[in-house]
Protein backbone atom coordinates (compact mmCIF):
# COMPACT_ATOMS: atom_id res chain seq x y z
CA UNK A 1 0.00 0.00 0.00
CA UNK A 2 1.31 3.57 -1.17
CA UNK A 3 1.77 6.18 1.45
CA UNK A 4 -0.21 9.46 1.59
CA UNK A 5 1.81 12.66 2.35
CA UNK A 6 1.99 13.10 5.75
CA UNK A 7 2.57 9.10 5.93
CA UNK A 8 5.52 9.84 4.23
CA UNK A 9 6.92 13.03 6.04
CA UNK A 10 6.34 11.12 9.37
CA UNK A 11 7.62 7.99 8.12
CA UNK A 12 4.44 5.98 9.93
CA UNK A 13 1.43 5.09 8.62
CA UNK A 14 -2.07 6.91 9.87
CA UNK A 15 -3.29 6.21 13.45
CA UNK A 16 0.52 5.82 14.73
CA UNK A 17 2.06 7.60 17.39
CA UNK A 18 5.58 8.93 16.56
CA UNK A 19 7.92 10.59 18.69
CA UNK A 20 9.29 13.18 15.49
CA UNK A 21 12.79 15.47 15.04
CA UNK A 22 11.71 19.08 14.09
CA UNK A 23 13.47 21.14 11.72
CA UNK A 24 11.65 24.31 12.83
CA UNK A 25 10.26 25.75 16.15
CA UNK A 26 9.03 29.02 16.27
CA UNK A 27 6.79 31.51 18.37
CA UNK A 28 5.74 35.01 17.94
CA UNK A 29 5.36 37.96 20.35
CA UNK A 30 1.51 36.54 21.75
CA UNK A 31 2.90 33.13 22.47
CA UNK A 32 6.50 34.14 22.51
CA UNK A 33 6.51 34.99 25.76
CA UNK A 34 4.60 31.90 27.60
CA UNK A 35 6.54 29.63 25.78
CA UNK A 36 9.78 31.28 26.99
CA UNK A 37 8.55 31.24 30.52
CA UNK A 38 7.52 27.85 30.39
CA UNK A 39 10.99 26.85 28.68
CA UNK A 40 12.37 28.71 31.87
CA UNK A 41 10.25 26.78 34.44
CA UNK A 42 11.46 23.55 33.07
CA UNK A 43 14.72 24.67 33.79
CA UNK A 44 15.83 23.51 30.27
CA UNK A 45 19.09 25.20 29.64
CA UNK A 46 19.54 25.30 26.50
CA UNK A 47 18.36 25.14 22.81
CA UNK A 48 18.59 21.62 20.72
CA UNK A 49 19.53 23.86 18.19
CA UNK A 50 19.69 27.43 17.99
CA UNK A 51 19.22 27.52 13.70
CA UNK A 52 16.32 25.69 13.68
CA UNK A 53 14.68 28.43 16.76
CA UNK A 54 13.24 31.25 15.39
CA UNK A 55 10.96 33.96 17.40
CA UNK A 56 9.16 36.98 15.51
CA UNK A 57 7.69 39.66 16.70
CA UNK A 58 4.80 40.46 14.02
CA UNK A 59 1.28 40.38 16.06
CA UNK A 60 1.51 43.33 18.12
CA UNK A 61 3.97 45.62 16.24
CA UNK A 62 5.37 48.43 16.79
CA UNK A 63 4.09 47.14 19.84
CA UNK A 64 0.79 49.40 21.21
CA UNK A 65 0.96 49.17 25.12
CA UNK A 66 3.54 48.82 27.50
CA UNK A 67 2.93 45.84 28.81
CA UNK A 68 3.72 44.02 24.98
CA UNK A 69 6.54 46.16 24.87
CA UNK A 70 7.90 44.60 28.65
CA UNK A 71 7.14 40.45 26.18
CA UNK A 72 8.82 42.29 23.38
CA UNK A 73 12.19 42.93 25.59
CA UNK A 74 11.64 39.31 27.27
CA UNK A 75 11.87 37.39 23.62
CA UNK A 76 14.99 39.71 22.55
CA UNK A 77 16.96 39.21 25.83
CA UNK A 78 15.85 34.82 25.34
CA UNK A 79 17.07 35.09 21.63
CA UNK A 80 20.51 36.87 22.61
CA UNK A 81 21.10 34.63 25.24
CA UNK A 82 20.17 31.42 23.69
CA UNK A 83 21.75 32.29 20.19
CA UNK A 84 18.22 31.46 18.52
CA UNK A 85 16.93 33.12 15.40
CA UNK A 86 14.88 36.64 15.74
CA UNK A 87 12.38 38.69 13.59
CA UNK A 88 12.20 42.02 15.38
CA UNK A 89 9.14 44.65 14.10
CA UNK A 90 9.17 45.46 10.79
CA UNK A 91 10.16 41.91 9.65
CA UNK A 92 6.93 40.92 8.86
CA UNK A 93 4.38 37.77 9.70
CA UNK A 94 5.51 34.58 10.93
CA UNK A 95 4.06 32.75 8.47
CA UNK A 96 5.14 34.87 5.61
CA UNK A 97 9.08 34.62 6.73
CA UNK A 98 9.01 31.12 7.63
CA UNK A 99 7.54 30.41 3.66
CA UNK A 100 10.32 32.90 2.39
CA UNK A 101 13.24 31.70 4.28
CA UNK A 102 13.17 28.52 6.05
CA UNK A 103 10.66 25.78 5.35
CA UNK A 104 11.57 23.51 2.44
CA UNK A 105 10.06 20.22 1.34
CA UNK A 106 9.30 17.19 3.94
CA UNK A 107 10.38 19.29 6.94
CA UNK A 108 8.28 18.71 10.01
CA UNK A 109 7.42 22.06 11.66
CA UNK A 110 5.95 23.25 14.99
CA UNK A 111 4.87 26.66 15.74
CA UNK A 112 2.82 28.20 18.59
CA UNK A 113 0.50 29.43 16.45
CA UNK A 114 -2.50 27.94 14.49
CA UNK A 115 -1.52 29.03 10.85
CA UNK A 116 1.71 27.08 11.30
CA UNK A 117 -0.20 25.33 8.63
CA UNK A 118 0.44 27.92 6.16
CA UNK A 119 4.14 25.75 5.69
CA UNK A 120 2.34 23.17 4.05
CA UNK A 121 2.21 24.90 0.55
CA UNK A 122 5.93 23.61 0.35
CA UNK A 123 5.49 20.12 1.23
CA UNK A 124 6.32 20.70 4.72
CA UNK A 125 4.41 18.83 8.03
CA UNK A 126 3.46 22.20 9.26
CA UNK A 127 1.37 22.61 12.47
CA UNK A 128 0.38 24.81 15.56
CA UNK A 129 1.09 23.12 18.97
CA UNK A 130 0.56 25.06 22.45
CA UNK A 131 2.98 26.90 23.92
CA UNK A 132 3.78 24.25 26.81
CA UNK A 133 4.48 21.41 23.43
CA UNK A 134 6.46 23.78 21.95
CA UNK A 135 9.05 24.55 25.06
CA UNK A 136 9.24 21.02 25.06
CA UNK A 137 10.22 21.03 21.35
CA UNK A 138 13.04 23.55 21.54
CA UNK A 139 14.58 21.75 24.59
CA UNK A 140 14.49 18.34 22.80
CA UNK A 141 14.31 18.92 19.12
CA UNK A 142 11.54 16.23 19.01
CA UNK A 143 7.83 16.36 19.51
CA UNK A 144 5.45 13.57 19.47
CA UNK A 145 1.91 13.27 17.56
CA UNK A 146 -0.52 10.96 15.70
CA UNK A 147 -0.16 10.50 12.05
CA UNK A 148 -2.92 11.97 10.92
CA UNK A 149 -5.35 10.06 8.47
CA UNK A 150 -5.86 12.02 5.19
CA UNK A 151 -8.71 13.84 3.11
CA UNK A 152 -7.65 14.33 -1.12
CA UNK A 153 -8.87 16.96 -2.13
CA UNK A 154 -8.39 16.45 -6.14
CA UNK A 155 -8.66 19.86 -8.28
CA UNK A 156 -9.08 20.12 -11.83
CA UNK A 157 -9.07 23.06 -14.66
CA UNK A 158 -8.43 26.46 -14.11
CA UNK A 159 -10.00 29.32 -12.00
CA UNK A 160 -11.89 31.91 -13.56
CA UNK A 161 -11.26 35.53 -13.47
CA UNK A 162 -11.20 37.32 -10.56
CA UNK A 163 -11.60 34.06 -8.27
CA UNK A 164 -8.38 33.25 -6.23
CA UNK A 165 -7.31 30.81 -3.59
CA UNK A 166 -9.36 32.24 -1.22
CA UNK A 167 -12.37 31.46 -2.85
CA UNK A 168 -11.33 27.72 -3.07
CA UNK A 169 -10.54 27.15 0.49
CA UNK A 170 -13.53 28.90 1.85
CA UNK A 171 -15.64 26.78 -1.05
CA UNK A 172 -13.95 23.84 0.94
CA UNK A 173 -14.56 24.67 4.51
CA UNK A 174 -18.24 25.79 3.27
CA UNK A 175 -18.68 22.19 2.02
CA UNK A 176 -17.43 20.00 5.13
CA UNK A 177 -17.76 22.36 7.71
CA UNK A 178 -15.57 23.85 10.39
CA UNK A 179 -15.19 20.65 12.22
CA UNK A 180 -15.04 18.98 8.93
CA UNK A 181 -11.48 17.89 8.63
CA UNK A 182 -10.65 17.76 12.70
CA UNK A 183 -6.81 15.94 13.35
CA UNK A 184 -6.94 14.99 9.27
CA UNK A 185 -4.48 15.75 6.89
CA UNK A 186 -6.02 17.50 3.93
CA UNK A 187 -4.19 16.72 0.81
CA UNK A 188 -4.67 18.53 -2.14
CA UNK A 189 -3.78 17.06 -5.69
CA UNK A 190 -5.21 16.57 -9.26
CA UNK A 191 -3.95 17.95 -12.21
CA UNK A 192 -5.33 21.56 -11.81
CA UNK A 193 -2.75 22.21 -8.82
CA UNK A 194 -0.49 23.68 -11.65
CA UNK A 195 -2.87 26.55 -11.99
CA UNK A 196 -2.62 27.31 -8.68
CA UNK A 197 0.23 30.18 -7.97
CA UNK A 198 2.24 29.26 -4.65
CA UNK A 199 0.73 32.45 -2.87
CA UNK A 200 -2.91 31.15 -3.76
CA UNK A 201 -1.55 27.17 -1.91
CA UNK A 202 -0.29 29.33 1.20
CA UNK A 203 -4.03 30.92 1.37
CA UNK A 204 -5.41 27.62 0.93
CA UNK A 205 -2.76 25.86 2.99
CA UNK A 206 -2.87 28.48 5.73
CA UNK A 207 -7.11 28.34 6.18
CA UNK A 208 -6.88 24.57 6.80
CA UNK A 209 -6.58 24.71 10.30
CA UNK A 210 -10.36 26.31 9.75
CA UNK A 211 -12.08 22.43 9.23
CA UNK A 212 -10.05 21.31 11.89
CA UNK A 213 -7.57 20.15 10.16
CA UNK A 214 -3.62 19.39 11.56
CA UNK A 215 -2.18 19.95 8.30
CA UNK A 216 -2.90 21.10 5.34
CA UNK A 217 -0.12 19.88 2.23
CA UNK A 218 0.59 20.36 -1.16
CA UNK A 219 3.08 18.13 -3.28
CA UNK A 220 6.55 19.42 -3.90
CA UNK A 221 6.58 19.94 -7.59
CA UNK A 222 7.60 22.63 -10.80
CA UNK A 223 5.89 25.42 -9.08
CA UNK A 224 7.49 24.65 -5.58
CA UNK A 225 10.66 24.15 -7.22
CA UNK A 226 10.28 28.33 -8.79
CA UNK A 227 8.93 29.60 -6.15
CA UNK A 228 12.25 28.68 -3.40
CA UNK A 229 14.30 29.38 -6.27
CA UNK A 230 12.94 32.48 -6.43
CA UNK A 231 13.38 33.17 -3.23
CA UNK A 232 17.21 31.97 -3.00
CA UNK A 233 16.72 28.50 -1.79
CA UNK A 234 16.73 26.66 -4.95
CA UNK A 235 18.69 23.73 -3.27
CA UNK A 236 15.98 23.50 -1.06
CA UNK A 237 14.14 22.06 -3.17
CA UNK A 238 12.91 18.10 -3.59
CA UNK A 239 10.43 16.58 -5.11
CA UNK A 240 7.39 14.77 -3.15
CA UNK A 241 4.39 13.72 -3.54
CA UNK A 242 1.73 11.06 -2.63
CA UNK A 243 2.01 7.64 -3.67
CA UNK A 244 -0.79 6.79 -6.81
CA UNK A 245 -1.54 3.88 -4.56
CA UNK A 246 -2.36 5.94 -0.81
CA UNK A 247 -5.37 5.26 1.09
CA UNK A 248 -7.02 8.27 1.67
CA UNK A 249 -10.02 8.36 4.41
CA UNK A 250 -12.13 10.29 1.28
CA UNK A 251 -11.79 12.21 -1.94
CA UNK A 252 -13.38 15.19 -2.38
CA UNK A 253 -13.09 16.37 -6.46
CA UNK A 254 -13.37 19.99 -7.21
CA UNK A 255 -13.25 21.60 -10.61
CA UNK A 256 -11.68 24.92 -10.11
CA UNK A 257 -13.86 26.29 -13.30
CA UNK A 258 -17.36 26.00 -11.09
CA UNK A 259 -15.67 28.37 -7.95
CA UNK A 260 -16.99 32.07 -7.80
CA UNK A 261 -15.98 35.06 -5.58
CA UNK A 262 -16.79 33.99 -1.91
CA UNK A 263 -17.20 35.58 1.30
CA UNK A 264 -17.61 34.07 4.89
CA UNK A 265 -20.41 36.04 7.20
CA UNK A 266 -20.01 36.28 10.69
CA UNK A 267 -19.48 34.81 12.97
CA UNK A 268 -18.07 31.60 11.33
CA UNK A 269 -15.85 30.59 8.69
CA UNK A 270 -18.20 27.69 7.06
CA UNK A 271 -20.82 30.07 7.21
CA UNK A 272 -20.48 30.80 2.94
CA UNK A 273 -22.76 32.93 0.47
CA UNK A 274 -21.44 34.14 -3.00
CA UNK A 275 -20.24 37.88 -3.31
CA UNK A 276 -22.79 38.39 -5.21
CA UNK A 277 -25.92 37.71 -2.81
CA UNK A 278 -24.58 40.06 0.04
CA UNK A 279 -24.22 42.99 -2.27
CA UNK A 280 -25.90 45.90 -0.92
CA UNK A 281 -23.97 44.99 2.59
CA UNK A 282 -22.57 48.62 3.74
CA UNK A 283 -18.99 47.23 5.11
CA UNK A 284 -17.01 50.51 7.20
CA UNK A 285 -13.76 48.67 6.78
CA UNK A 286 -11.69 46.74 3.77
CA UNK A 287 -8.55 44.88 5.51
CA UNK A 288 -5.92 43.43 2.93
CA UNK A 289 -3.57 42.11 4.33
CA UNK A 290 -2.49 38.83 6.93
CA UNK A 291 -0.68 35.77 6.55
CA UNK A 292 -3.52 34.45 4.58
CA UNK A 293 -3.54 37.22 1.95
CA UNK A 294 -0.76 39.86 2.20
CA UNK A 295 1.65 38.60 -0.40
CA UNK A 296 2.59 40.35 -3.39
CA UNK A 297 0.04 38.56 -5.61
CA UNK A 298 -2.53 39.65 -3.58
CA UNK A 299 -1.36 43.62 -3.25
CA UNK A 300 -1.48 43.02 -6.98
CA UNK A 301 -4.42 41.87 -7.42
CA UNK A 302 -6.23 44.67 -5.38
CA UNK A 303 -3.60 47.31 -7.09
CA UNK A 304 -4.89 46.45 -10.42
CA UNK A 305 -8.90 46.84 -9.48
CA UNK A 306 -8.01 49.81 -7.52
CA UNK A 307 -5.77 51.86 -10.19
CA UNK A 308 -6.76 55.16 -11.32
CA UNK A 309 -10.24 55.11 -8.62
CA UNK A 310 -10.48 56.43 -5.22
CA UNK A 311 -12.22 53.92 -1.82
CA UNK A 312 -15.77 54.92 -1.09
CA UNK A 313 -15.66 57.99 0.82
CA UNK A 314 -17.22 56.21 4.00
CA UNK A 315 -14.94 52.98 3.66
CA UNK A 316 -11.65 52.56 4.99
CA UNK A 317 -8.89 50.81 3.83
CA UNK A 318 -5.75 49.12 5.58
CA UNK A 319 -3.07 47.34 3.63
CA UNK A 320 -0.55 45.26 5.70
CA UNK A 321 1.98 43.53 3.43
CA UNK A 322 2.89 40.20 5.08
CA UNK A 323 6.65 40.89 5.09
CA UNK A 324 9.39 43.33 4.23
CA UNK A 325 10.19 41.83 1.33
CA UNK A 326 6.61 41.68 0.34
CA UNK A 327 6.61 45.37 1.00
CA UNK A 328 9.57 46.43 -0.96
CA UNK A 329 8.69 44.63 -3.92
CA UNK A 330 5.46 46.12 -3.67
CA UNK A 331 6.64 49.63 -3.49
CA UNK A 332 9.17 48.36 -6.97
CA UNK A 333 6.43 47.69 -8.70
CA UNK A 334 4.45 50.71 -8.15
CA UNK A 335 1.26 49.24 -6.24
CA UNK A 336 1.74 51.11 -3.08
CA UNK A 337 1.82 53.75 -4.75
CA UNK A 338 -1.50 52.39 -6.34
CA UNK A 339 -2.81 51.90 -3.37
CA UNK A 340 -2.03 55.11 -1.41
CA UNK A 341 -3.51 57.03 -4.63
CA UNK A 342 -6.39 55.48 -3.94
CA UNK A 343 -6.92 56.21 -0.19
CA UNK A 344 -5.67 53.16 1.83
CA UNK A 345 -3.58 53.44 4.89
CA UNK A 346 -0.26 51.23 4.24
CA UNK A 347 0.59 49.37 8.03
CA UNK A 348 3.79 48.29 8.68
CA UNK A 349 4.53 44.51 7.53
CA UNK A 350 3.15 42.41 10.51
CA UNK A 351 -0.32 41.39 11.49
CA UNK A 352 -2.12 44.82 11.93
CA UNK A 353 -5.62 44.61 12.37
CA UNK A 354 -5.78 40.81 12.07
CA UNK A 355 -5.86 40.14 15.91
CA UNK A 356 -8.10 43.21 16.93
CA UNK A 357 -5.39 44.46 19.22
CA UNK A 358 -4.24 47.39 17.59
CA UNK A 359 -4.46 49.28 13.82
CA UNK A 360 -7.66 48.82 13.15
CA UNK A 361 -9.64 47.84 15.92
CA UNK A 362 -13.92 48.24 15.07
CA UNK A 363 -16.28 49.90 16.61
CA UNK A 364 -19.45 48.70 17.69
CA UNK A 365 -21.87 48.12 14.80
CA UNK A 366 -18.94 48.67 12.13
CA UNK A 367 -18.73 45.71 9.86
CA UNK A 368 -15.64 44.79 7.88
CA UNK A 369 -14.59 42.76 5.03
CA UNK A 370 -11.26 41.36 5.55
CA UNK A 371 -8.84 38.88 3.51
CA UNK A 372 -7.43 37.35 6.75
CA UNK A 373 -8.45 33.61 8.27
CA UNK A 374 -11.25 34.10 10.98
CA UNK A 375 -14.37 36.37 11.49
CA UNK A 376 -14.98 35.14 14.79
CA UNK A 377 -17.34 37.68 17.17
CA UNK A 378 -14.70 40.52 18.77
CA UNK A 379 -11.67 39.12 16.30
CA UNK A 380 -11.13 42.79 15.57
CA UNK A 381 -12.03 44.68 18.33
CA UNK A 382 -15.53 45.18 18.95
CA UNK A 383 -17.31 42.13 19.96
CA UNK A 384 -21.00 44.10 18.16
CA UNK A 385 -18.64 44.24 15.21
CA UNK A 386 -19.11 41.93 12.43
CA UNK A 387 -16.55 40.60 10.19
CA UNK A 388 -16.50 39.41 6.89
CA UNK A 389 -13.88 37.10 4.91
CA UNK A 390 -12.87 37.50 1.42
CA UNK A 391 -10.02 37.39 -1.22
CA UNK A 392 -8.08 40.44 -2.26
CA UNK A 393 -10.17 41.00 -4.96
CA UNK A 394 -12.97 40.94 -3.22
CA UNK A 395 -12.23 43.01 -0.86
CA UNK A 396 -10.53 45.88 -3.45
CA UNK A 397 -14.27 45.76 -5.29
CA UNK A 398 -16.05 46.55 -2.00
CA UNK A 399 -13.64 49.26 -0.98
CA UNK A 400 -14.73 50.88 -4.44
CA UNK A 401 -18.22 50.47 -3.70
CA UNK A 402 -18.55 50.44 0.18
CA UNK A 403 -20.61 47.20 -0.04
CA UNK A 404 -19.47 43.88 -0.11
CA UNK A 405 -19.34 43.69 -4.25
CA UNK A 406 -18.29 40.38 -6.32
CA UNK A 407 -14.92 41.54 -8.27
CA UNK A 408 -15.75 40.70 -11.36
CA UNK A 409 -18.72 43.55 -11.90
CA UNK A 410 -15.19 45.80 -11.85
CA UNK A 411 -12.65 43.52 -13.64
Amino acid sequence: MGKTLAEKILSQESGNIVIAPVDLVFAQDTTGPLTVRQFNSCDFKRLADPKKTALFLDHAAPSPTPEISNDHRLLRQFARKSGCLIYDVGGGVCHQIVAESLAKPGDIIVGADSHTVTAGALGAFATGMGSSDVAVALALGKTWLRVPESIRVAVSGKFPAAVMGKDLILHLIGKIGADGATYKALEFGGAGLENITMSGRFTIANMSVESGAKVGLFPADRITRDYLSAQGRGKHYKPLSADDDASYERTINIDLATIEPLVAKPHSVDNIAPARELKGTKINQVFIGTCTNGRLEDIAMAAKILKGKRRHPETRLIVAPASQKVLLEAIKEGHIQTLVEAGASVLPPGCGACLGLHQGVLASGEACLSTSNRNFKGRMGSPEALIYLGSPATAAATALSGEITDPREVI
